[in-house]
């Protein structure tokens, strides 16, 4: 009989959830009142065995959930990147504004990694990460080297999102800057959204088409593209691919470009 009850309960929540979706509410509210149900009968069942409880949370978005995600662009760039320069061990690596809880802290996972950033950082010393906040899209002495990174940060310059100034140009003075401090034969792994258009996402990112970017100045006259990996919307990584692959069979994607200055 309450076997009965709670199906019926369930099956009520549903249907509200459905009715809930179609008035814009969000879809983790809805898994919340579809399992709450479980969550009672659970916490019965515990109290039965006579388990105690001090104090209740309600983890209602957890029942089916997997144990984590191993797809999507921040987590296959971070990755593929990080091996990358694991096998080439650079002397020195520079980051300029990529994921640390991602990017970065897999490379300080092996080796030292200094990171500049707009954004403050709010973290205790670690003996592998040096941090220095400040602006890519300004004029100053960068320090040179030989490996250098910008992973998912280009496309927002100069748009505004993270405090920094509004500037059409942005992404290209950050570009400047950026290949500025890369000595000769030194590395530039750098990923951004990429299209078969050029657009503006205000103010969020923008999207860049990968053969416009692969024509400016800047980089047809300093660097040499020698790896082109991307990562497609359905979340899956696609290695050493030429431009092409891309155009013909995807409309969105984050590319992945290594180049070399020359």
């Amino acid at each position: 009989m309450i076997k009965k009850f709670f199906l019926l309960v369930q099956k009520s929540f549903k249907y509200l959830a459905r009715l809930l979706i179609s008035f814009g509410f969000r879809q983790n509210l809805i898994n919340s009142l579809i399992n709450l149900p479980r969550y009672f009968r659970d916490k019965k069942s515990w109290l039965k065995q006579g388990g105690k409880i001090n104090k209740e949370f309600l983890m209602l978005n957890d029942f089916f959930s997997e144990s984590g995600v191993c797809s999507g662009e921040y987590f296959h760039q971070d990755l593929l990147v990080a091996k990358l320069i694991h096998q080439n061990k650079p002397k020195k690596h520079i980051d300029v504004g990529s994921r640390i809880d991602g990017f970065v802290a897999h490379v300080a996972s092996f080796r030292e990694i200094e990171v500049i950033d707009i954004r403050a950082l709010s973290m205790k010393n670690h003996e592998n990460i040096k941090f220095l906040k400040f602006d890519i899209t300004e004029k100053f002495q960068f320090p040179k080297t030989d490996s250098l990174s910008c992973l998912h940060a280009i496309e927002h310059f100069g748009l505004g999102r993270y405090g920094d100034r509004i500037n059409t140009l942005g992404y290209l003075l950050a570009l400047d800057n950026l290949i500025s401090m890369l000595e000769k034969d030194g590395v530039f792994y750098i990923s951004f959204p990429i299209g078969r258009a050029n657009e503006v996402h205000f103010n969020s990112q923008r999207v860049f088409n990968p053969n416009y970017f692969l024509n400016l100045k800047v980089v047809k006259k300093n660097l040499n593209l020698i790896r082109f990996d991307y990562v497609n919307q359905k979340g899956d990584l696609n290695c050493q691919k030429n431009i092409l692959d891309f155009l013909d069979n995807e409309k969105y994607g984050c590319g992945i470009f290594t180049f070399k200055k020359v």
